[in-house]
C-alpha cells in the first residue's frame, strides 16, 4: 500500500517538473564567479608571501656582520752578521739544539752542541735559522743571483729531504759574500722561504759578530780590533779563569748575532 502512493507520487511529480535545455547563463555565472574567486585567493596568497621575504631581508639587512679578527703580526727581532740581517720571532731562543739539531724554534750561531760527537732527530714542526761565516761555495745549476739592498747574493733553492725518523726537513740559504743565512724547517718548505725573504740591509747597524766562529782563537785584543773595525767601541771586562790563558776572550755582550747601531759599545770578558 505504501509503496503504490510512493509511485503515484513520483510520477506525478514528474510530470510537474519541465524539461528543456540547461540554463547556460547560470552555468556561465557561476564559473566566472568561481574563477574571480580563484584569481583574488592567489594574488591574496602571493601579496602574503611577498610580505613575508620583504620582512625577512629587512631583518636580515639589520643582523650585525660578524667577522673573525685578522691575526695580529708577530713580534720580532732582528739578528745578522755585518749589515745584514734576518727577521726572526721574538719567542724564538738561541742554541735551542742537542747535538747541533733544533729542538724548538731557534737562531743557531755559534750553537756549542754542534761540536759534541752525538746525534739527535728533529721534531715535527721546528723551524730555524742558522748563521755562518765563509766564502762562496761551488754554485749549484739551481742557485739563484739576487739582490739585497744593493748587495749582491746568492740564493740556494729549497729543497727537503726525509730522515731516518720520517720528518721531512726543508732548507735554504741565502749567501753573501763570506756570510750566510740558512733557514730550514720541518713544517714545510714555504716556510723556509718564508723566513730567507725577511733578509734586510740596514746601513746604520751592524750585528755583533762571534769570536768562536772565527779561524783562529782570538785574543782579547785582536777581537777588539775585530770590533773596531765594524765601527764599534769595546769596553773590557777582566775576570779571573785558572782554566783559561791570560787575554782569552769568555763572552761578549750584546751577544753575537745582535743588531747595534754603529759606534755602539760592546763588553768584552777576557782573562787577565
Amino acid at each position: 500500500m505504501i509503496e503504490t502512493k510512493l509511485t503515484d507520487l513520483l510520477e506525478r511529480t514528474a510530470d510537474q517538473t519541465p524539461v528543456g535545455p540547461p540554463p547556460l547563463g547560470a552555468v556561465r555565472t557561476g564559473a566566472v564567479r568561481r574563477r574571480r574567486h580563484r584569481r583574488t585567493a592567489v594574488l591574496s596568497a602571493a601579496a602574503a608571501v611577498a610580505v613575508v621575504i620583504a620582512g625577512t631581508t629587512v631583518l636580515t639587512s639589520h643582523r650585525p656582520t660578524v667577522t673573525s679578527p685578522a691575526p695580529a703580526p708577530v713580534a720580532t727581532r732582528l739578528v745578522g752578521l755585518g749589515h745584514a740581517a734576518i727577521a726572526v720571532p721574538k719567542s724564538w731562543g738561541t742554541n735551542q739544539s742537542s747535538c747541533g739539531t733544533p729542538m724548538k724554534d731557534t737562531v743557531l750561531i755559534e750553537d756549542p752542541s754542534a761540536g759534541q760527537y752525538c746525534m739527535a732527530y728533529r721534531p715535527e714542526g721546528v723551524d730555524s735559522v742558522m748563521l755562518g761565516r765563509g766564502g762562496p761555495e761551488p754554485r749549484l745549476r739551481t742557485d739563484e743571483d739576487i739582490t739585497i739592498g744593493g748587495v749582491p747574493a746568492v740564493h740556494r733553492q729549497t729543497t727537503c729531504t726525509t730522515g731516518t725518523n720520517k720528518v721531512r726537513i726543508c732548507s735554504g740559504e741565502v749567501r753573501f759574500h763570506d756570510f750566510w743565512f740558512r733557514a730550514e724547517s720541518s713544517t714545510s718548505a714555504a716556510e723556509v722561504d718564508r723566513l730567507l725573504s725577511r733578509i734586510v740591509i740596514l746601513p746604520d747597524q751592524v750585528g755583533v759578530p762571534g769570536y768562536q766562529s772565527m779561524p783562529t782563537v782570538l785574543s782579547g785584543t785582536v777581537y777588539a780590533g775585530v770590533l773596531e773595525q765594524m765601527g764599534l767601541k769595546v769596553i773590557f771586562r777582566p775576570t779571573k779563569n785558572p782554566n783559561y790563558l791570560p787575554g782569552q776572550v769568555l763572552g761578549v755582550s750584546p751577544a753575537p748575532g745582535t743588531m747595534v747601531a754603529l759606534g755602539a759599545a760592546v763588553t768584552v770578558t777576557v782573562v787577565k
